[in-house]
């Protein structure tokens, strides 16, 4: 196997078995600055309606594979999707007691769903926070109040802070406030993001319009007498079935919708522990076969699709096949 590097970039194209087939590995560096929230909010739009489609959205996607790793506290999803002509693989890690490194660490490995060629080796950490921000945002679309002008964020991580910059880029908000379990942090990514950091979840929630919950809790943290009548809630973390980041009670008592009704009743300890019902997909408000019950109190509860990884990672890999090197697309 012979070796060609794009220095300038630092990408690398693997020429295999002197066929040409070209495998471009391409950095969380690019990604950024191919992927925008302008373009990428459309395509996880039109992905939720053909997903909910069925067979008939061309959409072969099983729930996703989840290897406990409890010696460390930690654990692996495998995460398959064929789709568009394309198929792709997420592996992504989850340790959460991790301090010098993030959280979650991903790469996505790209195919050609027509003969199985290898296309592409995706960092996918950019990847994973943008289009799960961008799925909360075509959720709250549909279902925030359309003058909503408070937006609180319990969590001080990597989806705490794309939430934000994905949110304040569809709706202008008066006022964003910002908690975690460590008040420093809270008051640092305040700082850095030029809003209101609060010193308890309740003082963040209390009379705001939007919530984001984007914790590693296993626990819940966001209480039902906190939010206020018809407030929408895109709760993000809690993504095992034994784990709660929403108070059962708000669960029972709001309009609740998942991006994949197969999924959130085997895997989301927020619904299968609160015994809630889930009233629709997503993909069924962007196909207009569910209301959009706005005028209540909404919770879009999110554990990822791995279809959301495949559009996302063919999005960034045509675009540098446009920008960069010469591809077979």
């Amino acid at each position: 196997m012979s070796i060609q590097s794009d220095v300038n970039q630092s990408q690398t194209l693997y020429f295999l078995r002197n066929k040409m087939q070209a495998v471009a590995v391409i950095s969380e560096e690019t990604v950024k600055r191919f992927l925008t929230y302008s373009e990428l909010i459309p395509i996880i739009s039109s992905a939720f309606g053909q997903f909910s489609r069925g067979q008939d959205g061309g959409v072969v996607q099983p729930v996703r594979m989840m290897v406990p790793v409890q010696k460390h506290n930690g654990m692996c999803y495998v995460m398959p999707c064929l789709y568009d002509g394309y198929f792709s693989t997420k592996i992504v890690t989850f340790f959460k007691d991790n301090v010098d490194l993030p959280s979650h660490n991903a790469y996505i490995s790209l195919f050609d769903g027509t003969n199985g060629a290898m296309r592409a080796l995706i960092a996918g950490e950019t990847i994973t926070a943008k289009r799960t921000a961008a799925m909360s945002a075509v959720a709250t679309k549909f279902l925030a109040r359309s003058n909503s002008k408070i937006l609180a964020i319990l969590g001080t991580g990597t989806q705490a802070r794309s939430h934000f910059l994905c949110l304040t880029s569809i709706f202008s908000f008066e006022e964003v406030r910002i908690w975690g379990r460590t008040f420093s942090k809270a008051e640092a990514l305040a700082k850095e993001l030029s809003c209101k950091p609060c010193e308890s979840a309740e003082e963040a929630v209390r009379g705001a319009d939007i919530i984001v919950t984007a914790t590693s809790s296993s626990t819940p943290v966001l209480k039902y007498e906190w939010v206020k009548p018809g407030a929408h809630v895109n709760g993000v973390g809690a993504c095992r079935s034994t784990w709660q980041e929403l108070d059962p009670e708000l669960m029972r008592n709001a309009t609740v919708y998942a991006d994949s009704m197969e999924a959130i009743v085997k895997e989301s300890g927020d619904v299968i522990l609160s015994k809630c019902d889930v009233y629709a997909e997503i993909g069924d408000l962007v196909n207009g076969t569910k209301e959009a019950r706005a005028d209540q109190t909404t919770v879009f509860k999110s554990l990822g699709l791995a279809v959301m990884d495949t559009v996302t990672s063919t999005f960034v890999y045509k675009k540098y096949c446009e920008n960069e090197l010469k591809c077979d697309k």
